[in-house]
Parts: C-alpha cells; sequence; structure tokens
C-alpha cells in the first residue's frame, strides 16, 4: 500500500492507498491499537478494488482531534472531511473493532456517502457500564505503553489479538502497528472505548446492506457478544474460520470474501477475481 498524506481545515490526515482510482472502494477503519498499514495483506485478496486505509486522528501520522474525550461523532466527522476531500462516495465502509464503533457514527451522520458497512469484531464500548467500569476500561491501555515502552508493550499484547497459532508475518504486523501508537492519540481512542456505544449510533431504520464479521478465536469480542449485538442490531453475522480479533491478519482471504459478497449484494459495479 502507498503512504499518501492530505491536509483537512489545517491538520495533516494520513492514509494509504491500495488499488486503482475508479475502481469500486472499500474504506478501511483499524482498531484501537493498529494503523493503516495493518490492512496491506487483505489487499492481496482484493485486486478489483481500490482500498483506502486511514491512520485514525492522533495514530501514525495523523495529527489528533482538539479535543481530549471526543465521541465517536468526532471520529466520524474526521472521516467525512477525508472522504469528501478525496472526492470518493458510494463505499464500502469496514469498521474493525473501535472502527466499528466509529464506522456507526458514521452511517448515524454521514450515511449518503455509503453503499454498504462491514463491522468486524466490533468493539461495542463502555458507556452504559458504571463509572468504575467505564474508568477501568479507559485506564487499561495507554498506561501500560507508557511503563513497558512501545516495543515491550507491542512483545506483551499483539498476541492477544490473533488466534491460538498464529502466523508468525501476523504477529510482526500487529507489532509493528503498536510500535507506531502516540499516547495522546491513545488516550483518546480509550475515553472513546470507555465512554461511548456503537449501539447508540446505529439506525435501526437503516436499509444500508451491513453486516458483522467475527473470527472465531476472538478472545477480545468474542463471538457470542458480536453475535448478540447483530440479533440487537438486525443484522446478519458472519463468522471467520481459525481468526482471533484481527480476523482481517488471520484469515484476509476469507476476510475478503465477505467483503466481495457484500460488495455483490449491494449491487457495487467492480471487478474482482473468484
Amino acid at each position: 500500500m502507498l503512504e499518501r498524506m492530505i491536509l483537512l481545515n489545517g491538520q495533516c490526515q494520513h492514509y494509504c492507498e491500495a488499488g486503482p482510482v475508479g475502481a469500486p472502494t472499500i474504506v478501511l477503519l483499524h482498531g484501537i491499537s493498529s494503523g493503516a498499514l495493518s490492512w496491506e495483506p487483505l489487499a492481496h485478496h482484493l485486486p478489483g478494488f481500490r482500498l483506502l486505509a486511514w491512520d485514525a486522528p492522533g495514530y501514525g501520522k495523523s495529527d489528533a482531534l482538539r479535543m481530549d474525550h471526543p465521541s465517536a461523532a468526532d471520529y466520524a466527522d474526521r472521516l467525512n472531511d477525508w472522504l469528501v476531500a478525496l472526492n470518493v462516495d458510494n463505499v464500502m465502509l469496514v469498521g474493525h473493532s473501535l472502527g466499528a464503533l466509529i464506522a456507526s457514527a458514521m452511517v448515524a451522520r454521514h450515511q449518503v456517502l455509503l453503499a454498504s458497512v462491514v463491522l468486524a469484531d466490533p468493539a461495542r464500548g463502555y458507556k452504559h457500564q458504571p463509572e468504575d467500569v467505564r474508568d477501568q476500561v479507559y485506564r487499561s491501555r495507554w498506561p501500560a505503553l507508557i511503563e513497558l515502552g512501545a516495543d515491550a508493550f507491542a512483545i506483551k499484547r499483539a498476541p492477544r489479538l490473533l488466534r491460538s497459532e498464529p502466523e508468525p508475518s501476523a504477529v510482526k504486523r500487529v507489532q509493528a502497528g503498536m510500535r507506531r501508537l502516540n499516547i495522546d492519540g491513545f488516550k483518546a481512542a480509550s475515553w472513546l472505548l470507555a465512554n461511548d456505544d456503537l449501539a447508540d449510533w446505529w439506525p435501526l431504520n437503516t436499509s444500508l446492506p451491513a453486516r458483522i464479521l467475527c473470527g472465531d478465536q476472538d478472545t477480545i469480542t468474542p463471538p457470542e457478544t458480536s453475535q448478540a449485538l447483530a440479533t440487537e442490531l438486525s443484522l446478519p453475522y458472519r463468522s471467520i474460520a481459525c481468526a482471533g480479533h484481527a480476523s482481517y491478519l488471520d484469515a484476509p482471504e476469507a476476510f475478503a470474501r465477505e467483503l466481495i459478497d457484500l460488495a455483490d449484494h449491494a449491487n457495487l459495479e467492480m471487478e474482482h477475481q473468484p
């Protein structure tokens, strides 16, 4: 994937891109401990699409949001500004983990740009949990990054995102994303996770084609939790075999098949390999 930078209202937005301009577009939103480059293995299985993967605000080379305690709407508004600046619409939006929460706010606020949505291994958020639980969630990640340093943090936490016997290349890619974490962006995203809720944003009356995917070995947002969310939101649920929380890294080919299938059902014009 090629790295790009664009200026949005005086702030830098970094992203990665693959595939031909003009092809059906898939926009990829990473999770709380990752970044744009984590999606690169998936690109090899989607040759007929244009892929746009952002570094969320405060991640990688992207400037942080201008508030310490953002909601999913704040991220969705930056996402909208980015897509408008790139002059793309009719996109499939794929949000992984915390990215699924941002994707839901995008559906609520800027649905006109979207053709379909995938919520992959979705992190629902803890807004409706007791205050002590929310505070524990908020402080469960970024203090460890400060204490351990990026290298030790990545070595310790990366395997949790993958299946029980992951490919070494997948472990290295997760570790690489964690080593690029910025404290301020990580803290803001942790606040979002602790104090927002995906289901509060998802419009139950939307006719937008959508589905929930989850790795069958996901121990962070387990299949039973994702299945319950799919039932609550009246969305189809698909299991990704032999995959942990980062299902698109453990099983990129199977993950790509789900995206191609949804694109077919959403009646997008596309060219892809069977």
